[in-house]
């Protein structure tokens, strides 16, 4: 009698792609949208402009009047990320096979990190985690924020609008929104008869776009902003 296909299964292995099927956000897409710079000492200070200094007509022969801006020393403390990944030499010399075992524990820590850093960056608090940093929604001076109502409201193309006017000068290079104000602003689009623009990033991938704005779009926006009565708002920024 020949061997049957259910023994047969027994002596074959299956055959495994090397690397894991991601299943969540592989990298932070703001990772590749930032500049980054070499920093030596322990913190970076930058001036954030307070008062522009005025100007005025003048007739021939006026005096002229002296005017200087000021501005507001901001000063950011460098902070480190990162983490341990640690495999065994055996595991790696005698485990390897079919996938690599090193590169994988490798590329799932590099992941980690750039989810945490895209937490950080919208929702970090220096004062909760003095070793993280300050995420923009602390950040963010007075005058530069929108809200849709007194405890929220439904999102508008209109508020869309608002918020990149208040990017001064020239518009704002993205915009970043969590998975459900993408939704939104989709079906604000397609109720008005226009749908949100599709083109190729700076990477080559396909992207959003509103109003040739690329759309940032990232898991760690939060949507449960407390404004008012309500802590089920979301927020988004330039």
């Amino acid at each position: 009698m020949a061997m049957t296909k259910a023994e047969a299964a027994k002596l074959t292995q299956d055959l495994m792609l090397r690397g894991v099927i991601e299943t969540i956000v592989k990298e932070s897409p703001l990772l590749g949208l930032l500049p980054f710079m070499e920093v030596t000492g322990t913190a970076v200070t930058y001036n954030r402009e307070a008062t522009m200094p005025a100007a005025s007509f003048y007739d021939v022969g006026d005096v002229w009047t002296e005017a200087t801006p000021s501005f507001t020393p901001i000063t950011a403390a460098l902070k480190i990320l990162g983490g341990d990944a640690d495999v065994d030499n055996f595991l790696q010399a005698t485990y390897a096979d079919p996938n690599d075992i090193e590169a994988e524990v490798i590329a799932s820590r590099a992941k980690a990190t750039a989810h945490l850093f895209s937490d950080a960056f919208f929702n970090g608090d220096a004062t909760a985690n003095p070793k993280a940093f300050d995420g923009i929604t602390k950040a963010i001076p007075a005058g530069q924020t929108i809200a849709a109502g007194a405890s929220g409201g439904p999102l508008t193309l209109d508020l869309m609008d608002q918020l990149i006017d208040l990017v001064k000068p020239g518009r704002p290079d993205a915009l970043c929104l969590s998975k459900r104000t993408r939704r939104k602003l989709s079906s604000l689009r397609r109720a008005s008869g226009n749908l949100l623009e599709t083109d190729v990033d700076q990477f080559g991938r396909r992207a959003l776009f509103y109003d040739g704005i690329l759309l940032v779009v990232d898991d760690f926006v939060s949507d449960t902003q407390s404004k008012g009565t309500s802590g089920k708002t979301s927020w988004s920024t330039p």
